[in-house]
């Protein structure tokens, strides 16, 4: 099923910046410039949350993107109605033809989504006819940037969370539907254990968890009576939420209820504290439940929670059994952007030029000076650890027996790898000729559990010192030796010293 199609009746086409339309018209409208081949990274400068590491989201999204991409006649009507600061019409009507007639060229190699990833490697390697992917450029950050900032935040939760589930309680505050829906499919790549969005659920597969609002024990005049009516309309779904007027009178509400229903057979399967203290809360409420025989009833914790909240709650001894994430998750909450940039890193005259000139935009800060060439990523690993990243150009591949890698921030710091340690390239095609490429593992769009699975494999191996959340240590990525060299000329040359 592809998920923007089911969603939107509206062809999303045009889901671009002008920038990137008025680009494509001046290409056009220099003949042979519209065949110029480039080839472009999508990657972040910096790990997001001032984390050691991200992980990979959005692929699917971009996929479902490229699939249903199709400038239409509708597309072109509107485009026609724009006019310059002239009066006249800003595009010829021989360019929206050729904006009918188009079709996706464009390659794909991705790192799969699931995947730790980290700062100033490409998670996406798009090939094709550069005003193709100056109209994807877009789309294509926009989906990678926000999917892989709210499963880099799931992750970091889960990672505070420990084997606690956690659910994703966030639509209400979610920026718009899109938003909502993009935030819970992040959420569980990167690692929660169900969501409260039916949409998303249906949309998805997510597990779906919920409990009641506030305002269904305020419409009855008794909190016992409300909790009464609600476990005989879902006895195998009773979470009660018991802070509506004094929390450990709520508890013991809950309690003579929860008891009622064991006489009948039935399970209460918990309460949910959503404001107050919760450390003591939950001790107090555990105490009381225990005391009751309800030892199987679980706490279920909400109220603002993030992950270095839930990590001080544990500390203090909080008896919480299950974590509800909302506005902190959904919103990327203490940073709203992950910043993942689209840059142009080589070039050729046509698809079937051989001759390739490479590309570096330079910059007076050191980290926005680009990397030329035509990249994969390789990792190295053992048995337990992931052991390093190396970016390498494809078409200088690097000496088996002279694997060291350059940081592209300070050149001074280099680590070598062994000829017989063991490796993956992790840009792997998902698209060909403008075609999703239909492998039996994903088909249309993988199994979100798969995914999941993918991240927590890619976790377990990941040193802890880079995995906790406060000054985390930095794993080790580079530039192969050869490709840094050959940045390092080109740099030189660009400024005048060669």
């Amino acid at each position: 099923m592809n998920a923007l199609s089911s969603l939107y009746r509206q062809n999303l086409s045009l889901l671009t910046d002008f920038y990137q339309l008025t680009m494509v018209y001046a290409a056009w409208k220099s003949e042979r410039d519209t065949e110029k081949w480039g080839v472009f990274d999508l990657y972040f400068r910096n790990n997001p949350f001032k984390s050691g590491y991200a992980v990979s989201c959005g692929l699917g999204s971009v996929l479902d993107f490229v699939e249903s991409f199709r400038i239409s006649s509708e597309d072109c009507e509107y485009l026609a109605t724009l006019k310059g600061s002239d009066g006249k019409p800003l595009f010829e009507k021989a360019f929206l033809e050729f904006l009918l007639k188009m079709r996706l060229e464009i390659d794909i190699e991705a790192i799969e989504e699931g995947r730790i990833v980290f700062s100033n490697e490409p998670m996406l390697r798009v090939s094709g006819p550069i005003w193709q992917c100056q109209l994807l450029e877009t789309p294509f950050l926009n989906m990678m940037n926000f999917e892989t900032l709210i499963a880099t935040k799931a992750s970091r939760v889960k990672e505070a969370a420990g084997d606690a589930a956690v659910l994703e309680f966030g639509l209400r505050r979610a920026q718009g539907i899109d938003g909502g829906l993009a935030a819970a499919r992040a959420a569980y790549i990167g690692g929660v254990d169900a969501t409260s969005n039916i949409l998303a659920g249906k949309m998805f597969g997510i597990p779906l968890k919920g409990t009641h609002a506030h305002s269904w024990v305020m419409s009855y005049d008794d909190e016992t009576e409300a909790f009464e009516k609600f476990a005989n309309a879902m006895p195998g779904n009773c979470i009660f939420l018991v802070d509506t007027y004094n929390t450990i009178e709520g508890v013991k509400h809950a309690i003579q209820v929860g008891l009622k229903m064991k006489a009948r057979g039935q399970k209460m399967l918990g309460i949910r504290l959503d404001s107050g203290d919760l450390a003591y809360l939950s001790a107090e409420a555990r105490k009381l439940m225990d005391e009751a025989g309800l030892r199987d009833a679980k706490i279920v914790a909400s109220n603002d929670l993030d992950e270095n909240l839930i990590q001080d709650l544990k500390f203090q001894g909080a008896k919480i059994d299950i974590w509800g994430i909302g506005t902190k998750l959904v919103t990327g909450y203490d940073q709203p952007s992950l910043g993942g940039v689209f840059k142009l890193v080589a070039m050729k005259d046509s698809r079937e030029s051989t001759e390739w000139k490479y590309r570096i935009k330079l910059s007076e800060q050191i980290a926005k000076v680009t990397t030329p060439g035509v990249h994969q990523v390789r990792r190295f690993y053992n048995a337990d650890s992931l052991l390093g990243d190396m970016i390498y150009d494809e078409r200088n591949a690097p000496d088996k027996n002279s694997q060291v890698i350059v940081d592209p921030l300070d050149s001074t710091r280099r680590k070598e790898f062994e000829s017989n340690t063991a490796y993956e390239d992790l840009l792997k095609p998902v698209v060909r000729n403008g075609k999703v490429i239909k492998t039996e593992a994903r088909g249309a769009a993988e199994v979100l559990s798969e995914i999941r699975d993918r991240r927590k494999r890619d976790m377990d191996r990941l040193h802890p010192t880079i995995r906790r959340f406060l000054n985390p240590h930095s794993y080790p990525v580079g530039l192969e030796l050869g490709l840094h060299n050959q940045k390092s000329e080109m740099i030189l040359e660009r400024r005048g010293f060669k």
